[in-house]
This record gives structure tokens, sequence and C-alpha cells, in this order.
């Protein structure tokens, strides 16, 4: 589904963000990215929906060589992969059903674009998607007033309703506590065995991408380190991996929750 062949990234002031990547990602896989920060794992998430564009070599989606899509093809290319970030990108200000509603606005014509007049069918599949996710009784409800992990479940729901073949998650348990946490990644689990979409996550917290990812691939100074099983992870691979730094990861990340 997912193929990157030799792909690199160099970004205007010349920072290598990726270099000779080479990865095959099939339909229906769980993947969690680790790494340290600034090893390049959103940058490998981000350039399979062309948030970014690789240097060179190739990135080929379903046959679909990506680096090659322009104007509406690109348009229509993201209608298939879903993102999710960890800042949720929510309008707070509106109803939780709004919220996932707006999945359908670029299929919409003109005039209902101006009005925010949407048919009997999407509302449905906006409320189911809400349903997926465990809080349909959230949906006429303010985002404001919801907890960080109710919201990320809408950002997770009004992704499912786009109906994608993939979805990218880049940290979005970041800002949430452990059991918030655990929530969130039950939901992406359940997606991925119920409905068989690739899920491939960029995620700091170790632990939890061995609990619940399928497949590992671990990224240092842009280069892909190690590439298999949750379950043939080691501790000197983790070593590989964070350079010796994984105990650091691991402070800064539970002084943060601290903040949660």
């Amino acid at each position: 589904m997912i193929e990157f062949i030799n792909v690199e990234k160099t970004y205007t002031n010349g920072t290598k963000a990726l270099q000779n990547i080479n990865l095959k990602i099939e339909q229906g896989e769980f993947v969690a990215v680790i790494g340290l920060s600034g090893a390049g794992k959103s940058t490998l998430i981000r350039c399979i929906n062309r948030m970014h564009d690789i240097t060179n070599g190739k990135l080929i989606v379903d046959n679909v060589d990506v680096s090659k899509l322009k104007g509406k093809d690109i348009r229509r290319f993201r209608r298939r992969i879903g993102m999710i970030f960890q800042s949720f990108n929510l309008v707070t200000r509106t109803t939780v059903l709004n919220n996932v509603l707006v999945s359908f606005v670029p299929d919409l014509p003109f005039w209902r674009k101006v009005t925010g007049i949407y048919t009997k069918s999407q509302k449905i599949k906006a409320l189911e998607a809400l349903d997926k996710v465990g809080i349909l009784d959230k949906a006429f409800i303010r985002v404001d007033q919801l907890s960080g992990g109710q919201q990320q479940r809408v950002a997770l729901a009004r992704t499912l309703a786009q109906n994608p073949d993939i979805i990218l998650a880049d940290e979005p348990i970041a800002s949430l506590d452990p059991v918030t946490s655990k929530i969130v990644m039950e939901d992406f689990r359940k997606i991925n065995n119920d409905m068989n979409i690739s899920v491939i996550m960029n995620i700091h917290h170790v632990e939890v991408a061995l609990e619940y990812a399928d497949r590992i691939i671990g990224i240092s100074k842009g280069e892909v380190v190690f590439d298999g099983k949750s379950d043939e992870v080691t501790q000197e691979i983790l070593d590989s991996i964070y350079n010796g730094k994984l105990d650091e990861v691991k402070s800064s990340i539970e002084e943060s929750l601290v903040y949660v």
C-alpha cells in the first residue's frame, strides 16, 4: 500500500531530515515510528500525504507516485488519508457534530459550503463515526466543554467520517494523561482491527508503542535503524534507536505529564 524507495528529504536550510528510506507498509498494518525528537519521525509520516515533498527517491501509495500529483489530484489523494495531530485542530466554539461534519466540506457544492447545510446521509455518517469512538452522547455539546481525551476522539471521529484507507497520527497522545492515552490508543487499535485501516503513528511513548503497534520503525538521524515486529524489540535495539538516551526521553515525558 505504501512504499518508500530511496527517499530523501532535505529542507531549504540544508537540514537532511530523511536519507535512504526504504520501507513497505501493507494495508491494515499498525505501525509505530519511534526515535528521538528531531530524528525525522514527523517528516516521515507527513511525506505520505504530501504535507512535505520528498527531495529524492519515490513514494508510492497504492501504485500512485505521490510526488507527481498536482492540484486537484493532490486534494483527491488526501481524502483517502486521515491526519490526527497532537493539537486536535478542532473548532472549540461549536458542537462536536459540527466538527465531524467539517470532513465533508471538500465534497460540498458551493452553496452548501456557504450556508453550512449538510445532507441527511452526511449527518448520519458523522454520528456513526462518533459512535465508533464512544462519544455519540457528546454530539451536541460544544467542544470546549470536553476533556483533552474526548477532544482527541472527536478528531479521530472526524477522520473516520471521511472513510480513509490510512490514518497518520502525529504524537496523538503527547498531551494526554496515561489513563486517557490508553483509551485513545484502544480506539486506534479497534479501528485498525475492525476496519482494516492502516495506522502509522509517530509516538514518543515507547511502552505504549510496543503494547499497541504490530510493527516498530526506529528512526535515528533521518535513517531507519530498526524495522520489525513489536515483540522483537530488545533493550539493545532501543539503545541503538535512542543513542543510549531512552531514560532521558522517559524522564522528559514524565515531567510533561505533571502539567497535564
